[in-house]
């Protein structure tokens, strides 16, 4: 439809429309754009997000757990998947239409690179026809984008590894190839996928290998929000059968005299996983909303509303009614993202920010004379501590004995602190004594609980924990011999 045929209503209604494709194309620079930053953002050392197999941690929002302390990993795989699936419920494939690495990737390819940079594709609104590779200048072109593509899935690849090596390690490691053969290879990897998947799969990976798209069809209800021909102004183009029965307007209007479709099939061509959206919901709709746009335009031009609307089958096809956002499941979804979301705080506040596991050798205890003449009883434990920070810390700890016990178990060995490194695990064979009568029982060995407070010597108040163990005092018989 030439500019010649809009109607004066048709410009005013189309004045100061924003098509989806072009806030979706914005969206698509903030991601990429947060998505590459964000591995270099650090405060103290600490990154946003890293799960480190080189360094074995997990720095969440700019704390940093060790591998042990990996029961988060499950919280936030939860708020993940049940993120995606509350949206999918809202406003069913949205991920994919404006989040999925998979669809911006097309995109870049597709649109820019294909369209934009060298001319293969005639249009953007037109992703049916396929360059012309019988030409040698197309073939030539054709190149060019694979080798322009392979360069940014490079960075792609990068960028991904960032996130699992820290970029300031990532940068040291490509220099020495040969010593990081498994960087090397990941990298590889990612890339060799990224040129096959991008280049020659294609929307088939959203339609025949992402299992998501056979989800939706157990998330969907009468609400969920998605790209819909109204069929109850345009006109049915399909029969019950999913059978096409008009290519032709007048066709159509033989039938249903107040039929608005043109069958102009904008909303077909510009389809980037090739189908028909008047044909009804299928599950290889990734809610681009590139058919909305398209009959945006045409029927704009007309003065008239667009026949494919983002919006509901119970508000469009239906008529029952507007949409109902904040229906139980959706609250259901929330509700459980909320309490996920606590628990992870709550747990991820309770950091410890240095190990130590305690262990009693074991023998009981030894009983020596001491230079004042006194009888003292030692008890010998390992300690396995490791500094989780980035920077060396001094340690050392002291005893806390049970009520009327205190002061009397003090320790013998080590006799001053101790420097930990970051990352290693330091073994430390500490011996606890006591030269003072803590029970007198004839019977039996007494086992008496104590706590041991680590912590670092400079940071007091942040670098502590507490770990119970035990301290074994003998029978008063053996204190005789």
């Amino acid at each position: 439809m030439g500019e010649e045929t809009v109607s004066p209503k048709g410009k005013e209604y189309l004045s100061g429309w924003t098509p989806w494709r072009i806030k979706r194309y914005w969206f698509y620079g903030f991601v990429t754009i947060f998505a590459l930053i964000a591995p270099w953002i650090t405060i103290d050392g600490s990154h946003l997000f890293l799960l480190s197999f080189d360094k074995l941690k997990l720095h969440l929002m700019f704390i940093q757990f060790d591998m042990q302390e990996l029961y988060l990993m499950p919280f936030l795989l939860m708020i993940l998947f049940i993120g995606i699936f509350g949206i999918t419920v809202l406003g069913g494939r949205v991920f994919c239409g404006w989040m999925c690495p998979q669809t911006i990737f097309r995109v870049v390819y597709r649109d820019l690179i294909e369209t934009k940079l060298l001319g293969l594709r005639k249009r953007i609104k037109n992703k049916q026809q396929e360059p012309d590779y019988s030409k040698a200048e197309n073939k030539i072109k054709r190149v060019v984008a694979i080798l322009i593509w392979t360069a940014l899935a490079f960075i792609a690849a990068a960028d991904l590894m960032w996130y699992f090596v820290p970029p300031e390690d990532f940068m040291v490691y490509i220099q020495n190839p040969g010593q990081h053969p498994v960087l090397i290879g990941a990298i590889l990897g990612i890339v060799a996928f990224l040129v096959y998947d991008v280049i020659f799969l294609r929307e088939n990976f959203c339609v025949y290998v992402c299992p998501y798209s056979r989800i939706q069809s157990v998330l969907y209800d009468d609400d969920t929000v998605m790209a819909i021909y109204n069929p109850n102004r345009g006109g049915d183009i399909y029969n019950d059968q999913k059978e096409k029965m008009f290519t032709k307007q007048k066709d159509l209007l033989s039938v249903n005299a107040n039929a608005e479709c043109t069958t102009c099939e904008s909303c077909v061509t510009v389809c980037p996983t090739h189908i028909d959206i008047r044909k009804g919901l299928q599950l290889e709709c990734i809610n681009c909303l590139e058919c909305v746009d398209a009959c945006t335009e045409v029927m704009g031009k007309l003065g008239k509303p667009s026949l494919v609307e983002w919006s509901s089958e119970k508000e469009t096809l239906y008529m029952k009614g507007k949409t109902n956002y904040f229906r139980p499941k959706i609250i259901g979804y929330a509700a459980i993202l909320i309490i996920v979301s606590i628990v992870l705080v709550m747990m991820g506040s309770t950091k410890e920010y240095m190990l130590l596991n305690i262990n009693k050798e074991n023998r009981l205890y030894s009983i020596t004379q001491n230079d004042e003449g006194k009888t003292q009883v030692d008890n010998a434990y390992t300690f396995l501590l490791q500094n989780t920070l980035n920077e060396d810390h001094e340690y050392y700890f002291d005893v806390i004995a049970p009520a009327g016990m205190e002061g009397k178990i003090k320790i013998a060995k080590p006799e001053k602190p101790f420097k930990v490194k970051p990352g290693v695990v330091k073994k430390k064979v500490v011996i606890l004594y006591t030269d003072e009568m803590l029970v007198s029982d004839d019977r039996k060995d007494t086992v008496i609980p104590i706590t041991i407070k680590a912590y670092a010597v400079d940071a007091k108040d942040k670098v502590v924990v507490l770990r119970q163990s035990t301290f074994t005092f003998p029978r008063a018989d053996m204190l005789k011999q």
